[in-house]
């Protein structure tokens, strides 16, 4: 057992019982028992085959989370932990013959882990100063934005990291510090028109997700994918002061905040009627299509919320359903496609990029090992569970060196941050893109 890890199982809070909604637990006894435990789910997961251990894999969790809501197992520090182990990569719906909502069930699980205040204490201060403190306000996010511009620019990363300081407290505490985000020069809702008309003939309107860090860290992705949905013939609304979206709270069990989070974007979208809310984040576009479910209990938002969540669209699928003007300028390289989880195993989207990427002239696709295995970001894991998201980096890093590829392609952002930390300590120059800017590319736009 690594060492935080080993930490995490060894803290010791009392055991606390669950208290389930009876309707909440009627839904949940319905999903549990849809489980076969086959064993389908055992090859392609990530902290199985890590551990080897039944408990760390889907079947084994979907066991313990029966077992704590039917009163038979307490909700104790080792079942909070076994939850937050979990990557939430959701490669096991893939895999299940039985349609098991596997992430829906970690996702409520981890509800109860907060609620019984059994998660780590970095689990416990990553929530409450990054989600609650930062995400959850776009003032606060652009704050912190800015504070990450002022940090780059007067060179105190660059002194922190020659330094070594931070590796007199802890070698952890130092790699953590590589992967704290680069802040763009200017943030898309700084430069960001609130309505960018079509080029040529117009097809209709797009709303445009800016999102949170996305915002104030991928500034030039933002604006590449207007670019490409201009050019294709779209309207782009740009709403200003967005919220986050409430992907991470969701995912990491303060779901009180994301259905918040869920009600100020339902708000702030139904305000701009549009064809399609269109994402370039795949965790993003993947938490606003569950918005339905997430707020289907509140009477106020259920419709609006459904309705929304059925208008989002991922990037490339939308290019890809309605069609876009094809690249004609080469970009001569070898690509390699890593398949960002809330991509492939949430949306079930994984032709249209690789199509994309494809129609791209010069550029040379090398299958990835491996491709729809969770590089070990996650969201916050790779704070909270640092050890075992390295480990899952290096399985991921030695496959795209295998591949010999120039440019590796992924489309979310956290994946991208993470796997361009575990080329840069592999010290390969290979450059980590999303597919639309390899389309921006290949349309002669940059």
């Amino acid at each position: 057992m690594t060492g935080e890890a080993a930490h995490d199982r060894g803290h010791t809070h009392s055991r606390s019982a669950v208290k389930l909604d009876p309707d909440r637990s009627l839904h949940l006894d319905e999903v549990i028992h849809q489980c076969l435990h086959c064993g389908m789910c055992l090859p392609v997961c990530p902290t199985y085959a890590l551990t080897a251990r039944e408990e760390s894999s889907p079947r084994g969790r979907i066991r313990l989370i029966r077992s704590v809501s039917d009163g038979s197992l307490e909700c104790s520090p080792a079942f909070a932990d076994e939850m937050n182990f979990c990557l939430d990569c959701q490669a096991c719906e893939t895999a299940c013959p039985a349609g098991v909502h596997y992430g829906e069930l970690v996702e409520e699980a981890r509800e109860w882990v907060a609620e019984a205040g059994l998660d780590s204490l970095v689990t416990r201060w990553t929530k409450r100063l990054f989600l609650r403190g930062i995400l959850s306000s776009h003032r606060r996010t652009t704050m912190f934005g800015r504070f990450l511009r002022f940090y780059d620019w007067s060179g105190l990363r660059e002194a922190v990291d020659r330094s070594g300081i931070l590796t007199l407290f802890s070698r952890r505490l130092a790699e953590r510090h590589q992967l704290i985000p680069r802040a763009s020069a200017v943030f898309f809702d700084e430069v960001a028109r609130e309505r960018i008309p079509a080029i040529g003939m117009r097809r209709g309107s797009v709303t445009f997700l800016s999102g949170c860090i996305m915002n104030i860290a991928f500034t030039e992705l933002h604006e590449q994918a207007v670019d490409l949905l201009t050019l294709n013939g779209f309207d782009v609304i740009v709403p200003k002061r967005q919220p986050c979206c409430g992907a991470l709270h969701g995912h990491n069990g303060d779901r009180s905040e994301a259905r918040r989070l869920a009600r100020e974007t339902v708000d702030l979208f139904s305000s701009c009627p549009s064809d399609s809310l269109v994402v370039d984040s795949a965790g993003c576009a993947a938490h606003i299509k569950s918005y339905g479910t997430l707020l289907e209990d509140d009477p106020e938002y259920a419709a609006r919320a459904r309705e929304l969540a059925a208008s989002t669209r991922e990037i490339t699928e939308f290019l890809s359903q309605r069609g876009y003007a094809q690249p004609t300028v080469p970009v001569p390289s070898t690509v390699t496609y890593h398949e960002a989880c809330h991509l492939v195993h949430s949306q079930h989207i994984s032709r249209e990029p690789r199509e994309m990427i494809a129609s791209v002239p010069g550029v040379i696709v090398a299958e990835l090992p491996e491709a729809t295995w969770c590089c070990g970001s996650a969201g916050i894991y790779n704070i909270t569970r640092f050890d075992e998201s390295m480990e899952l980096l290096e399985r991921k890093a030695s496959h795209i060196a295998s591949t010999g590829a120039e440019i590796v392609v992924t489309a979310n952002p956290g994946c991208h941050l993470q796997i361009e930390h575990g080329l840069r300590k592999r010290g390969l120059d290979i450059r980590v893109m999303h597919p639309i800017g390899l389309l921006h590319k290949g349309c002669g736009l940059s």
